[in-house]
């Protein structure tokens, strides 16, 4: 079961069939965190930790809003207990930030130029053939 925290009631209906999934997922992510870091840039050791995050939340925000497979209850608790992250979720709701990565990624102050990142750029603007790599989180490209 995954780490909930603070929280003394037991979980709401239905979590027991989400429960496997974050279980995988909590512990992808325990194994992300004790990877040796060695010949990796300092910014490559934390990409997997982005990536394993993402895919939590948005399995949580698939579940709720695309397949309407858990009630709202179970939502706002994982909400709560901080399974998926709220501040993404919200993002994905607007046009234009669907496949949004991270929340660094459209962050201005995190640039040089003061704009967003690189893989907030939609590819056909880009070069042909260029890999575009995000600093932050590794993307290839969440702008479409």
């Amino acid at each position: 079961m995954p780490r909930v925290k603070r929280s003394r009631k037991p979980p709401p209906d239905g979590w027991e069939l989400i429960e496997p999934t974050l279980d995988e997922l909590d512990q992808k992510m325990r194994e992300a965190e004790s990877e040796s870091h060695d010949g990796k840039r300092k910014v490559e050791t934390l990409w997997p930790i982005f990536k394993i995050h993402h895919q939590k939340t948005r399995y949580i925000y698939d579940l709720f809003y695309k397949r309407k497979a858990i009630s709202r209850e179970l939502y706002d608790f994982c909400l709560k207990e901080s399974i998926a992250d709220k501040n993404l979720i919200a993002k994905w709701k607007k046009q234009g930030y669907e496949n949004l990565c991270c929340l660094r990624c459209i962050q201005a102050r995190d640039t040089n130029f003061g704009t967003n990142c690189i893989c907030r750029v939609p590819k056909s603007k880009l070069e042909a053939g260029k890999v575009v790599e995000c600093v932050h989180c590794g993307c290839r490209g969440c702008s479409g």
